[in-house]
């Protein structure tokens, strides 16, 4: 294991470079697999269905990744600052890649502008990410912040219903469920953990001011998606049934 840990931590560039072509080849294994019908004659639906699909794999297996690793080595959530093991600092090169391949595929296939949010989402979570593999701190609180991935899993499959229109089916009713649950606990939970670890140790971290800005950034964006979520699954309003009737903006309708 210390074998790994060196190499890995020799080249993270190499790792994280790796991690993108993996996920990029992912993307296209997935495309052999059959769309659902009523995406076949809409660009943008068969981009985002492809899309969430890589999404889906790398939210199955950063967060069931992330989750091991705190349940292995519980004394991290005792020092995100320095303490790290192997497993978890390739974790955070892994996943570095996969938001590289996602901000790379948002943006070649012209859905920079409809998808801006994301696009600001990754290049904080990169700069961020990328910060931590070259100085090797943050470590433990990269792989704390993944903890939202176990949310993202039930998020993706959420849009992917609604691409499917199988937002009357009982799957959907059910993954609503476990998606609240899911935001609040692994998502909202995590962030509010992180937040309250800067704040509590500021004086002793390092570049605190800038983690710290950050987070409450991340914040802002997660509570406004947060809104946008109850909003759209637990207090419908008459748009609700023209979306569900295909009679509304396709990105639009996606992103809510």
């Amino acid at each position: 294991m210390e074998g790994l840990l060196s190499a890995v931590q020799l080249h993270p560039g190499l790792v994280v470079a790796a991690s993108s072509l993996a996920f990029r080849a992912v993307h296209g294994l997935l495309q052999a697999l059959p769309l659902p019908k009523g995406l076949r004659h809409d660009d943008f639906r068969v981009w985002k269905w492809r899309n969430l699909s890589v999404s889906l794999v790398h939210s199955l297996l950063t967060g069931t990744w992330a989750i091991s690793c705190v349940l292995l080595w519980p004394e991290m959530l005792d020092n995100i600052h320095s303490h790290y093991t192997p497993l978890s600092y390739l974790l955070v090169c892994i996943s570095t890649g996969y938001f590289v391949q996602d901000a790379g595929d948002i943006i070649l296939t012209g859905n920079a502008r409809g998808s801006w949010e994301f696009l600001l989402h990754h290049a904080m979570v990169v700069w961020t990410f990328l910060y931590t593999l070259v100085t090797r701190r943050y470590v433990a609180g990269a792989v704390v912040a993944l903890f939202v991935e176990v949310n993202s899993v039930f998020l993706h499959m959420r849009l992917m219903l609604k691409l499917a229109g199988a937002q009357a089916s009982r799957l959907y009713d059910l993954n609503r469920l476990l998606n609240l649950a899911t935001y609040v606990f692994f998502r909202l939970g995590a962030q509010a953990f992180l937040t309250w670890y800067i704040v509590r140790n500021y004086s002793s971290l390092d570049h605190a001011g800038y983690f710290l800005s950050t987070m409450m950034l991340m914040n802002l964006m997660i509570l406004i998606y947060f809104g946008r979520l109850l909003r759209a699954d637990f207090f419908h309003q008459a748009k609700a049934h023209a979306a569900h009737n295909g009679t509304t903006n396709s990105k639009k309708f996606l992103s809510e």
